[in-house]
């Protein structure tokens, strides 16, 4: 019987009446449905929002999501396992573009999904993965519970589906399960914890800092000060309407002005007297060390994710901590997100999937590719011999494999 991969069909499983209870409500409705991700159940909401408007936070996730997705996809010749890592499902993704997305959200949330989908007859086999923002598990702790938007929950739009390993059937006959990736954290069972949790006001305050500095260049770098207005008035209101005018012409934000109004004498005292500080220095400070604290919390390297590009560019640097990286949290990320694909595609498709592996490449070369590998050898200050054969190689050619994998 051949194989196939399935056009995906969004079904709800038979339990989603059961879970979710009648339809309507806000996402309060499913306080007792479902285990909530943060107190009000909006965490990955606040995590996406602080990954949108925080500029070295959204590197490093980017970077550490890139270097685990790798540059393509290897194993053993075999025609189902190409048509799995070419075509993982009916929209036509390639797995390296379904992992690229899981380890994204990962990295992003501590969180990923991946949906399952096969048959019966174990005659097709596709990969989803599934935007975990929208994901919560349900309360028997068996099923995760799929919704749009949480903010506004509603019932019949809400899909469930079976955690892995248990498949249900589902509406269109297909069977579905879905993998749930959680970073594991002391004290939380039903989620992970995003991995940069110590560095989250570290974030912000980059995030601040960046608002500080648009803010200063839209007041035209005005300074922060109080305006004494000398003027009578004969209400609360009048008082609040000359101070709102004042406010529309003078103030700026960090430029800010406190306005003092006062009865007006014989002679017009009024006044600007400016807040002199000289807290440049002190912001950029704190600037850079919330970079620093950023990267520590997301155990990364600051040469992986282009933060010290101004002080030179060291591909010795580069090289060295991306080695340490590798070992330490790329090859790790990468084993968690492959081990459940390998025993699923042996499982339902029968085929020995461990093979299947992310080739990986340095963000830079060290050796030209034009070098043979004597060359190499002698530059290392290695052992060398120029008449082996195997040395007379190029490395391009021994780096063809991977070249071919990337493509």
């Amino acid at each position: 019987m051949s194989k196939k991969i399935a056009t995906r069909v969004v079904a709800t499983s038979n339990r989603s009446e059961s879970l979710l209870g009648s339809e309507g409500g806000g996402a309060s409705q499913t306080c007792d449905k479902v285990w909530r991700w943060g107190s009000d159940n909006m965490l990955p909401y606040a995590l996406s929002l602080l990954a949108r408007r925080s500029v070295a936070h959204r590197r490093i996730l980017n970077d550490k999501a890139d270097y685990v997705a790798g540059k393509g996809l290897v194993y053993d010749d075999n025609p189902l396992l190409h048509h799995i890592a070419t075509s993982a499902n009916g929209s036509g993704e390639s797995l390296r573009s379904v992992i690229a997305r899981l380890a994204l959200d990962e990295a992003m949330f501590g969180n990923a999904f991946l949906e399952v989908v096969t048959n019966e007859q174990k005659s097709l086999l596709s990969f989803y993965h599934i935007d975990a923002s929208k994901c919560r598990i349900a309360n028997d702790s068996k099923h995760v519970v799929i919704h749009h938007d949480w903010r506004n929950f509603s019932a019949k739009d809400a899909v469930t589906l079976s955690l892995y390993p248990n498949f249900e059937r589902c509406d269109d006959g297909t069977l579905r399960a879905v993998v749930h990736y959680k970073d594991y954290e002391p004290m939380f069972s039903h989620y992970g914890v995003a991995p940069y949790v110590a560095g989250m006001d570290a974030a912000a305050i980059v995030y601040k800092t960046d608002r500080w500095n648009i803010s200063r260049i839209d007041s035209s770098f005005q300074l922060s000060g109080v305006m004494v207005l000398d003027n009578s008035v004969e209400s609360e209101e009048e008082a609040s309407r000359i101070v709102r005018l004042a406010e529309e012409r003078f103030a700026g934000n960090p430029g800010q002005v406190l306005f003092v109004l006062r009865d007006q004498n014989e002679a017009d005292n009024s006044q600007f007297i400016p807040i002199n500080t000289s807290s440049d220095g002190d912001w950029q400070r704190l600037h850079t060390q919330a970079e620093s604290d950023l990267v520590v919390a997301h155990s990364w390297f600051r040469s992986l994710s282009g933060l010290d590009y101004s002080s030179g560019f060291s591909t010795d640097r580069i090289l060295n901590e991306y080695e340490v990286a590798l070992n330490t949290v790329i090859r790790p990320e990468q084993a968690q997100l492959l081990e459940p694909i390998r025993a699923i595609i042996e499982q339902v498709l029968g085929v020995d999937a461990s093979s299947l592996d992310i080739v990986n490449c340095p963000p830079s070369r060290s050796k030209p590719l034009y070098m043979k590998v004597w060359e190499a050898r002698k530059a290392d200050g290695l052992d060398y011999d120029e008449s082996d054969a195997d040395q007379q190689r190029l490395l391009a050619e021994i780096t063809k494999y991977n070249i071919r994998s990337i493509e």
